[in-house]
């Protein structure tokens, strides 16, 4: 059994069962734990739209081996906040059309995460470095930085993004 901590909740993974010796732990997320946030984009750890947060930093799940998050933390969009109580960098996102077509945005959402967990107030290089590993095809990196410093704002501050 692989146990690990998934969005807040306990995770014991049968692997023998559920997963080859070698999935990656994209796999796994996508497969048996039903999540679609983290997406395959490039499985080459170039394109970042299936990071996910492994204790707090963004890691790319298309390469990191499944047993390696054993006893660890991970945080996928999912758990970044929910419908009823979404998380300010959610809200800037939408408040900001910063998504076109969304294929990335997972992974930025949680790289973002990271950042402003880091730095409350980043500045647009900051903001830029940090999501530097992501590939947006969209057009969309200026609102995307204004809702990253919307969400940052709104953090500061305890009110709506």
């Amino acid at each position: 059994m692989l146990e690990f901590t998934l969005n807040g909740a306990a995770v014991a993974l049968d692997v023998q069962r559920e997963a080859p010796d070698d999935a990656p732990l994209l796999q796994v997320l996508r497969g048996p734990l039903g999540l679609s946030g983290p997406r395959f984009g490039c499985g080459a750890e170039q394109c970042g739209c299936c990071m996910v947060l492994v204790d707090g930093r963004p890691v790319p799940s298309c390469t990191m081996a499944l047993q390696a998050v054993g006893g660890r933390s991970v945080v996928t969009a999912e758990g970044l906040g929910s419908p009823a109580a979404p998380h300010p960098l959610q809200t800037a996102f939408l408040a900001e059309q910063a998504g076109q077509c969304g294929w990335c945005l997972s992974g930025i959402l949680v790289s973002a995460a990271a950042l402003l967990d880091a730095d409350p107030d980043p500045d647009d290089d900051a903001i830029r470095r940090a999501l530097d590993p992501h590939l947006c095809r969209c057009g969309s990196h200026n609102r995307i930085v204004r809702a990253v410093k919307r969400a940052a704002r709104a953090m500061r501050e305890g009110a709506p993004a």
